[in-house]
């Protein structure tokens, strides 16, 4: 089964098959939240039963919506069933109890009452862990896995096979194999390779394969007889899946692979669209959002700059500003609460951060790890230089350094920056020239994909990394 793009957003096919049962199940989880409270009162009961399922739907989207958020689903490969449980906690008890107290206050005809909620998010909790043990125990993930072919053996097919795990593999994708083509040099091991004798259609249904990733080195004319359009036309006419490799990458991996970007891919591919009624839906966004965390952080902020005075001696800024590439590389000035030294760049030369640089004071580093350096970043964002989602941005000195050196580097410069990013939700902090293409690559994935939608997912699995300080230099 392929994944569904719901929205710019890839969910796999067996996650909404166990979200639709778990739906039910939180549902159920609400019902007995209200059993629980009214218990030995059938008269109130009965009376809060009335009308009720419109909250018990409204209780159970909340949480599966944030289940997906918080990338529960996913995280049982990487993490474990030790992982899927932490998030589920809190997706729970901290976004879900946030977001249905929000509901209770705003939304009277989803009323459920917060003394329903005490009960109903715990057994919401044990119901859904008792059906995931029981899910996973009964379903056997090798015959959950797609079974891909890919066409071609060269460069392009080795780095997607080096990016899919080689042979550990990525958990859902089995790669049964790949088919050289005549003429074109062969990189992958000759055991991997599967010959396909001018049949790829029969070779593709005796491996029981769904989908065909196109993977060629070079694409010459069909009368040339390297690229076999005709048979790649009659596998997708019978039902099999032809993507190609830069997609097929894309969607598994949720970046952009630049080393096998073609330009004609940019112009062609599904995304990378923007409008003005996108930027005005944006932009209200970002003034909400701003100025209620602003409302709501005030006071951190308040004693994070006691602390940067306090640790200096009573001397020294307490904000640091800095000059920032912004939307199209117009410069702006970005401010922070100040966490190095102030002689940090005594010669005036901008220097890359490293891993446990000694610039870093000790209330730095603390504010660094919990994010609280960046607060003073809403007040860009309330100005319009900075978008609340967006690639982060990046010193001109350092745009122009690595402008020269990676490709596609300058399109990152297509959106605003932001002051959260979905490359610092799937790549730590970066401090030379290959973090920074890999960090492009995720920022392009963002630039190709982005939508409101995808900026709320990113914003609440923001919260997860401040919570477990991921990331931060």
């Amino acid at each position: 089964m392929q994944p569904i793009r719901v929205l710019n957003y890839y969910v796999n096919p067996s996650y909404l098959v166990l979200g639709a049962i778990e739906f039910g199940v939180l549902m159920l989880a609400a019902w007995s939240g209200v059993w629980l409270r009214f218990r030995g009162d059938a008269e109130r009961f009965e009376i809060n039963m009335q009308g009720a399922l419109p909250s018990f739907v409204c209780f159970a989207l909340v949480l599966v919506a944030l289940t997906i958020a918080m990338r529960v689903y996913p995280a049982r490969f990487r993490e474990g069933q030790t992982g899927m449980a932490v998030r589920t906690v809190v997706a729970y008890f901290l976004l879900g109890a946030i977001a249905l107290s929000g509901i209770n206050e705003l939304l009277p005809v989803f009323f459920l009452g917060h003394g329903v909620l005490v009960w109903a998010l715990p057994l919401a909790l044990v119901y859904v862990t008792l059906l995931r043990l029981l899910f996973f125990s009964v379903t056997d993930a090798s015959k959950l896995a797609r079974r891909v072919l890919v066409l071609g053996a060269g460069s392009r097919a080795q780095l997607l096979w080096q990016r899919m795990g080689g042979s550990t593999g990525k958990p859902g994708i089995e790669i049964t194999g790949f088919v050289p083509l005549p003429g074109q040099p062969a990189e992958i091991p000759a055991e991997l390779r599967r010959p396909c004798h001018d049949d790829l259609l029969g070779v593709a249904t005796a491996l029981g394969v769904t989908e065909i990733v196109v993977a060629v080195d070079e694409r010459r004319s069909s009368e040339g007889g390297s690229y076999p359009l005709d048979a790649l036309l009659d596998c997708k006419l019978s039902g099999i899946a032809v993507i190609e490799s830069v997609s097929f990458l894309e969607r598994e991996l949720e970046k952009v692979e630049i080393d096998l970007v073609r330009p004609s891919w940019l112009v062609f591919s599904e995304g990378f669209r923007l409008s003005t009624s996108r930027d005005v839906v944006k932009r209200l966004f970002d003034l909400a959002a701003s100025l209620t965390l602003l409302a709501v952080a005030w006071p951190f902020m308040l004693l994070t700059a006691l602390a940067i005075w306090l640790e200096s001696g009573l001397h020294g800024p307490v904000l640091y500003r800095q000059q920032r590439a912004g939307l199209n590389g117009k410069p702006f000035m970005l401010v922070k609460f100040r966490s190095m030294r102030t002689d940090a760049e005594k010669d005036g030369r901008a220097v890359w951060a490293s891993a446990n640089d000694d610039r870093i004071t000790r209330v730095g580093r603390f504010i660094r790890n919990t994010r609280l350096d960046e607060l003073p970043q809403l007040w860009n964002v309330i100005r319009g230089d900075m978008s609340f989602v967006g690639p982060r941005p990046e010193r001109p000195e350092f745009v122009r350094e690595l402008a020269a050196q990676i490709p596609y580097f300058d399109e990152r410069h297509r959106v605003k920056p932001g002051l959260a990013g979905w490359a610092q939700l799937c790549f730590p902090y970066g401090a030379s020239v290959e973090d920074a293409a890999e960090k492009l690559r995720y920022d392009l994935y963002y630039i190709k994909n982005h939508s409101i939608l995808m900026d709320l997912l990113i914003l609440i699995q923001t919260v997860e990394v401040v919570l477990v300080g991921g990331g931060a230099r």
